[in-house]
């Protein structure tokens, strides 16, 4: 099959595409023909060697995928068959035309949604369900702040907690913020040119956000400490702006009694991916369905053009997912 293979870890022009073995299912796998992938900012992380795939993945680059199941292990059950239509969560194999992946980790492609446009679900919608729900215990009525609102996870997020009636307040550069009011966001910050923090306060008439999904890290975490309500929630995602933070003030901390988390989906157990992927589907299948949210395409590349592709991520060019037509 053909496939996105490295000669060696660093820049984009390590990448191309050339032909490895097709993937061998095991008894709870099925094998899926791909129709499409999308980027993630996890994917420009190992191509560089920063992020390896968990033990006994793929080394092949991609997080999620959608396409067609065309064989199916002696251990899955009945309800998926060759045939079927599928999107599906990955820790690594979706730069290829075929992966090989358990089928508790198989959604249904939603009414009204291509396969190209389903591939932009499962790995950003997943993390922004987790990080706004399971680790950020955001409820309605309460106020959330998404830091990179325009990404994929942020224009997921956003959708999400506007579904579930969160107040949602965002950044991102000047020319991404329309299309997050666009998508539901009540309030947008050109975190180029604004003190988010002194808008935040402004917002709130100085109360502060009951959860904040931040995905640069050192930067961002005494702004996010100060911009945070009593018992607000900071869930730390990625470490784009850096990991390390001098001259911490962690007073807020305790007077607000606010929680810290830190959380990733790839390397989760397969128990934990499957459970979240079930509570996803019962709380959103409904409204992927019925059209009340749906993935946001910046634009399409072929499996060939994976350098341009990743070349529009690196230099933060993308409002939403970019994806890889390869079937």
């Amino acid at each position: 099959m053909k496939a996105v293979l490295q000669r060696e870890f660093g820049g984009i022009d390590t990448l191309f595409v050339g032909e490895v073995e097709d993937p061998v299912i095991q008894p709870t796998q099925v094998l899926v023909r791909v129709q499409a992938s999308a980027l993630n900012r996890a994917d420009i992380l190992q191509r560089e060697g920063k992020y390896p795939p968990p033990k006994g993945e793929s080394n092949i680059l991609g997080l999620e995928a959608s396409g067609e199941i065309i064989d199916t292990g002696d251990e899955v059950p009945d309800n998926w068959q060759s045939g079927d239509k599928v999107m599906c969560l990955l820790a690594g194999g979706g730069y290829a035309e075929y992966v090989a992946v358990d089928y508790r980790l198989l959604m249904p492609i939603p009414v009204g949604i291509n396969l190209e446009k389903a591939a932009a679900i499962p790995e950003v919608f997943l993390t922004a369900y987790q990080t706004l729900f399971w680790e950020g215990e955001a409820r309605p009525d309460e106020i959330v702040l998404i830091h990179a609102g325009a990404s994929g996870v942020g224009t997921a997020a956003i959708q999400l907690a506007k579904s579930k009636g969160l107040e949602v307040i965002i950044t991102a550069s000047e020319e991404k913020l329309q299309t997050c009011l666009e998508l539901g966001a009540d309030h947008a910050i050109n975190y180029k040119s604004e003190d988010f923090a002194e808008v935040v306060a402004d917002i709130t008439n100085g109360r502060g956000v009951n959860v904040i999904l931040d995905f640069i890290g050192a930067g961002y975490f005494m702004k996010n400490l100060n911009s945070l309500a009593t018992e607000g929630r900071l869930v730390q995602i990625a470490m784009m702006g850096g990991p390390y933070i001098d001259n911490v003030n962690l007073i807020p901390v305790l007077r607000k009694r606010l929680k810290i988390k830190g959380t990733t989906l790839r390397a989760r157990s397969l128990d934990y991916k499957q459970r979240l992927i079930n509570a996803f589907l019962e709380d959103f299948k409904s409204e992927f369905d019925e059209g009340n949210i749906t993935p946001f395409i910046d634009s399409v590349f072929t499996l060939e053009q994976v350098k341009e592709a990743h070349t529009r991520m690196e230099q933060n060019l993308n409002t939403g997912k970019i994806i890889l037509a390869i079937g």
